[in-house]
């Protein structure tokens, strides 16, 4: 996992272990937010300590596998 997401909940782990199995670059932004991203996909943005972690989590993996059907549908990569 990643080394700057030490301390997040267990649904953000998870959803980052997702993120990171199918390719998306993890990063923390400096305002406590998780920042999903691929080339060629919107990127997607989640709190770092949600108030109700597995919804949360649920709706982020969501907007990933739409992202990534998006990107399927336009005959991008993967």
């Amino acid at each position: 996992m990643v080394r700057s997401l030490r301390g997040a909940k267990r649904g953000i782990e998870r959803v980052v272990s997702y993120a990171v199995a199918h390719d998306w670059t993890v990063e923390r932004t400096r305002g406590g937010h998780v920042k999903l991203s691929k080339p060629g996909c919107s990127p997607v943005f989640t709190s770092f300590t949600p108030s109700d972690g597995k919804r949360s989590a649920l709706n982020a993996m969501a907007q990933l596998r739409r992202a990534q059907r998006r990107l399927d549908a336009q005959g991008g990569a993967q």
